[in-house]
This record gives structure tokens, C-alpha cells and sequence, in this order.
């Protein structure tokens, strides 16, 4: 197998396993809540990336100096911690074919702040993407009602927009942050653990859960944060072609549709559909064009 064969087919793994986090949230949340659903997946997904960085025989020194410690606990803050304890709300509220092409929004978000933050310059083609993408947003949170533009649930659509600001902030960081993503990952989500378990005791939220919510937190923490990361990560070092390799990403949500309909017993609407295209399809003229 060449190296490029060998990326494609982790990537395609990866791209399996994220296409099935929809379904598994939506059936998860049946049993828990989001704040519950994070507090088990995200310490999972810390160890699934703990044993990762152990196979890089990682210096310790490098991984406690404080300026890494500093920005692993901005990271942390902004990923698992804030992005997930919204997009689970978000989740909790809308159906799973409407949050997830939601989210990903974020890199539509990623254009718009990487003006502001960057001081990046955006094409038109850009701004053609934009637009295409907000249309798809627009027709996936009316269900496809234009004119009459009555939403279903705003909060719920607010915080699945909301929370492609946080993921967006935070590969914006990642950027500035010249570490090795592993390491990177790892020390933001010890950090990100233990902001949730703060939070949920603070609040008095820690207690019994059921069994099907442990089994579900902790396949969301394996296979939405912490081994497909892995899978994804290594995919991109080997690929020969990386563009052609991430682009492989985009058959997660459709993908993801077809599981939700299966698997979690949705009814997917046309608009849905057309929403999740437009939205693609707004990002891919942006990577095509811009």
C-alpha cells in the first residue's frame, strides 16, 4: 500500500467514525444530558489522545513548560469546553439533521474572523461562499419557509451557529501555536476536563447516570474527539496530496443523513437536504476559488 493509498484509507475511517457522531449524540441525549454527556466523553477522549502522544515518547519537560501550560488552558477553555457544551445543547434541541449541517458553519466562521483577527483579506469568491452558505442556513432553519423565515427553535439554532465561533477561535489559535498537533490536543483536553467537571460540580450537576448514557459519552469521546483525531491527523503527515485527502471531510454530513434516518429515526426533510448543500457548497467555492 503507498502512502497515499494509506492516507486516503484512514481518512476515510475518520470520516466514517465523525459520520456517526450525529446519530450518537442524538441517541445519547435520550438518556443524559449535554453537561452529563461531556463529562463522560471528555476525559475518554483525553486518555484515547494521552496514549497517542505516549507513542511519540513526548519530552516532559517540553509539555510542562508554562507558556505551553498557558495556552493548552486558553485551548481547553475554547475546546472541549465551551464548543461542546454548546453544540450538545444545540443538539439536545434541534433534530440532528438541522445541527449538524449547522455546525459546520464554522468555516464560513473561520473566513469572517480571520479578517478581524488575521487582518486577512477576503476575494469575492469568498464572499460568494458566504452567501451560498447563509442561504443553506437560512433554508435548513425554516424548513425551507423563505418568505415566512419562522424558525422552529432560534436558541436552538443560535447556539449550533454559536458554537462555530468557539471552534473557529480556536483553530485560529492552533495557527499561532507552533507545538505538534498531538501535544496540542492532549493539553488542551486535560484542561477542558477539568473546566467541565468545575462547572458540573459548581452547579451540582455530577451524579448517577445510566448505563446507555456512559456507553454513549464514552463512544462520543472515541470517535467525535479523541481516536479519529488520531486517524485524522495521521492521515494528513502521510497523505502525498493533502488537499485531496481533507477533502474527503465532506462526506461526513451526507452520510451523516442517512444514519440519522436510519439509526436515530428521523425523518429527513428535503430542506434539510438543500441546506446541507448549499452550505458544502458555499464552503467548497470558498476552497475552490478563494
Amino acid at each position: 500500500m503507498n502512502r497515499q493509498t494509506r492516507s486516503t484509507a484512514l481518512a476515510l475511517t475518520a470520516v466514517l467514525f465523525w459520520a456517526t457522531v450525529a446519530t450518537a449524540f442524538k441517541l445519547t441525549l435520550r438518556w443524559i444530558g449535554p453537561v452529563d454527556l461531556l463529562l463522560v466523553a471528555a476525559p475518554v477522549s483525553t486518555l484515547a489522545l494521552g496514549l497517542g502522544l505516549l507513542r511519540r515518547r513526548p519530552s516532559l519537560r517540553r509539555l510542562l513548560r508554562p507558556k505551553a501550560l498557558a495556552m493548552s488552558a486558553l485551548l481547553g477553555l475554547l475546546n472541549p469546553f465551551l464548543y461542546y457544551l454548546v453544540l450538545f445543547e444545540a443538539y439536545d434541541r434541534l433534530p440532528g439533521q438541522v445541527a449538524q449541517p449547522l455546525n459546520y458553519t464554522w468555516a464560513i466562521t473561520l473566513t469572517l474572523l480571520s479578517v478581524l483577527v488575521l487582518k486577512q483579506r477576503i476575494r469575492a469568491a469568498s464572499w460568494l461562499g458566504i452567501l451560498i452558505s447563509f442561504l443553506g442556513v437560512l433554508v435548513l432553519s425554516t424548513r425551507g419557509d423563505l418568505l415566512g423565515l419562522r424558525f422552529d427553535d432560534p436558541l436552538g439554532v443560535g447556539l449550533a451557529l454559536f458554537s462555530s465561533i468557539f471552534w473557529a477561535l480556536y483553530w485560529i489559535l492552533n495557527l499561532r501555536d507552533g507545538r505538534g498537533a498531538t501535544e496540542k490536543l492532549f493539553l488542551g483536553f486535560v484542561f477542558g476536563t477539568i473546566y467541565v467537571w468545575a462547572y458540573a460540580a459548581s452547579r451540582g450537576l455530577i451524579g448517577p447516570m445510566p448505563i446507555a448514557g456512559l456507553i454513549g459519552g464514552a463512544y462520543v469521546g472515541l470517535f467525535e474527539m479523541g481516536l479519529t483525531f488520531l486517524l485524522w491527523m495521521k492521515a494528513l503527515e502521510s497523505a502525498e496530496n493533502t488537499a485531496r485527502v481533507s477533502n474527503l471531510i465532506f462526506l461526513s454530513p451526507f452520510v451523516s443523513l442517512v444514519l440519522l434516518a436510519m439509526v436515530a429515526g428521523e425523518s429527513i426533510l428535503p430542506s434539510s437536504v438543500l441546506g446541507l448543500a448549499l452550505i458544502i457548497g458555499g464552503i467548497a467555492v470558498q476552497r475552490r476559488w478563494a
